[in-house]
């Protein structure tokens, strides 16, 4: 037997049941709501490694327009609205993994910190980090992808106290030396530049610079993508023969970046060249089957990417509730 239900019956059954027995009845409606959400991070297991995922918070940029250039408005609505996201505001996630290799606990980028260049709800991963258990104290390595205001962030407070004294830190020097330019404070990028030093340059005698293809830490590979930034890089990390690729920004949006790699970002430093480094790197990894932690996208971040024609889907990773 075949049902054809439309909308139209089902606003009918709602009428025609009553309030009080959709709600199920008056016990329900007396109850308190109770406001708050379940811890912001998640964990899961990669070979010997234990991964916990930590948020920074929703990153909101606001309209895409101007943002993400390389198709006309009509069509970045529909790609939005067809995967039933707001075409008004592209809100980004923030996810670091924290890893425990066992002799090491490795952090991966550092959120906004005290920057509310994007609004309030940035500014969590301390926060995040004691829903964990994980002590910054604890923290061995910090790896930085790049240095933008919302990765090398949360190295200091508001007082510029080091929040992670006992761990060593990791950039590419193209970056750090590009965004500590003092010479840049009188350009477009000031606020990055100051946000920048003020967080990097307290720790400058433990910044080791890592290399393109280098293992700098033990099952940590430095992958040169630039573009986004000049020495923008992504990581893959390795435990018992278990990988996955931290892309850092090689693509903030799991539709936008992913269907249309071309498409360019208006936080590129030279978008063509970051478009040249998006479309390398998910070839590859798309081709290997090696699973992705995004920095920006839906929490928890993990997935995989497989080949679409010209462009690329992401497939997120069921979250496994039991370790």
């Amino acid at each position: 037997m075949t049902y054809h239900v439309s909308r139209r019956s089902l606003l009918a059954l709602g009428a025609g049941l009553g309030a009080s027995t959709l709600l199920g009845g008056n016990a329900l409606a007396r109850a308190a709501k109770v406001g708050t959400q379940s811890p912001y991070f998640h964990r899961f297991m990669l070979g010997g490694a234990e991964v916990t995922v930590v948020s920074d918070g929703p990153l909101p940029l606001g309209p895409p327009k101007g943002t993400f250039t390389g198709a006309t408005d009509d069509e970045i609505k529909k790609m939005l609205t067809d995967n039933f996201l707001s075409p008004d505001n592209i809100v980004l996630e923030q996810n670091s993994p924290i890893v425990n290799m066992g002799d090491k606990l490795v952090l991966f980028d550092t959120g906004m910190g005290t920057s509310q260049a994007f609004g309030s709800t940035t500014g969590r991963q301390q926060k995040s980090m004691a829903e964990a258990g994980i002590k910054p104290e604890d923290i061995d390595a910090v790896v930085f992808s790049h240095a933008h205001i919302d990765h090398i962030g949360g190295v200091v407070d508001a007082s510029g106290k080091v929040l992670f004294p006992n761990a060593q830190y990791y950039i590419a020097q193209s970056d750090f030396d590009y965004w500590t330019d003092e010479g840049k404070l009188g350009s477009p990028l000031k606020d990055f530049v100051i946000h920048a030093r003020k967080n990097l340059m307290p720790i400058r005698d433990r910044l080791v610079f890592y290399k393109d293809g280098q293992e700098f830490l033990p099952g940590v590979q430095a992958l040169a993508a630039p573009g986004h930034t000049v020495g923008h890089t992504m990581f893959l990390v390795t435990s018992e023969g278990k990988s996955f690729a931290f892309l850092g920004d090689l693509t903030h949006h799991q539709i936008l970046l992913m269907e249309h790699p071309r498409m360019e970002f208006s936080y590129d430093t030279d978008p063509k060249q970051a478009a040249d480094s998006r479309v390398k790197m998910l070839d590859m990894l798309a081709a290997n089957k090696i699973p992705v932690m995004s920095y920006h996208y839906p929490w928890p971040g993990y997935g995989h990417v497989v080949k679409t024609g010209e462009g690329f889907h992401y497939l997120p990773e069921p979250m496994q509730m039991l370790l």
